[in-house]
């Protein structure tokens, strides 16, 4: 009897080993995860991949770059995506540019201010400047709305605009790209920056020192605020993983990421 309460708790034992192991991971796919601004691209590349592939899974996460990179690093993801340059303490880590994106600086559509210089930002942010009356528009207070740190798309805006300033502690942070656009839709007096790539009708970009985030003012490096989107592995890919990266840098991936409003790497594109 002892000896079968022992097989038993034995086997018991393998049988949980072997369920924690497989929920570690129960896509046997290709995961990738990290940047809210890199997330809806990879999402479009995903779904075109499954036309060509219905047999792969590709499974697309959010989480901001800071935690798609540690995901990487870990093996957690297969692919971290990331919209800033990897840090000195990531530089082991195998990466890729997959496209350029420019950050584009919005303001409801109603909002009178069409122009800012790179000053007038640093200075909005900061809390320096805190009514629109003071560059051109209404009497009212400017409400600043930014990401959360750990966002690619913060650490790309504190790097080209704010250098040493901090951003102000007064400022709404929000967690994804979609929701900065989705508040200032909703705000005439809001500010905020988002991915060029997601920009609609329901804000407004404004220019920058005279110069809007269109494709053209990126590639030519007339519009300053760009900045890498990158796909990153603990090693460098092989298998299903080394395959979807392919198909990204293929002309078909890259024409689709043109198409929705970045500017591809691979040459021989049509830039958007």
């Amino acid at each position: 009897m002892k000896l079968f309460y022992k097989c038993t708790a034995a086997i018991t034992a393998i049988l949980l080993i072997a369920l924690v192991s497989g929920c570690a991971r129960l896509n046997d796919g290709v995961i990738l995860a990290g940047s809210t601004s890199v997330q809806p691209f990879a999402e479009i590349l995903a779904e075109e991949y499954y036309l060509l592939h219905p047999e792969k899974i590709v499974d697309v996460q959010g989480g901001g770059s800071s935690a798609g990179i540690s995901a990487a690093q870990s093996g957690t993801a297969d692919i971290g995506m990331s919209s800033r340059r990897l840090k000195e303490n990531e530089s082991a880590l195998w990466s890729v540019e997959i496209a350029k994106d420019s950050l584009a600086i919005i303001v409801h559509p109603q909002n009178p201010v069409n122009d800012l210089t790179m000053e007038q930002l640093r200075d909005i942010y900061s809390g320096k400047i805190g009514n629109w009356s003071e560059l051109g528009g209404h009497d009212a207070k400017i409400h600043i709305i930014a990401r959360e740190a750990g966002s690619g798309t913060r650490s790309s805006f504190t790097d080209m605009v704010m250098g040493d300033v901090r951003i102000s502690p007064k400022a709404l942070i929000q967690n994804s790209n979609g929701a900065i656009r989705l508040l200032v839709a909703d705000d005439q007096n809001a500010v905020g920056f988002i991915s060029s790539g997601i920009l609609d009708h329901t804000v407004k970009p404004v220019s920058l020192d005279g110069v809007l985030p269109t494709g053209e003012n990126i590639v030519s490096g007339d519009y300053k605020l760009f900045r890498p989107f990158l796909f990153v592995c603990q090693a460098e890919p092989t298998g299903e993983t080394k395959a979807f990266i392919d198909f990204t840098l293929s002309s078909h991936g890259q024409r689709i990421l043109a198409g929705e409003g970045l500017i591809p790497v691979a040459k021989g594109v049509i830039e958007p």
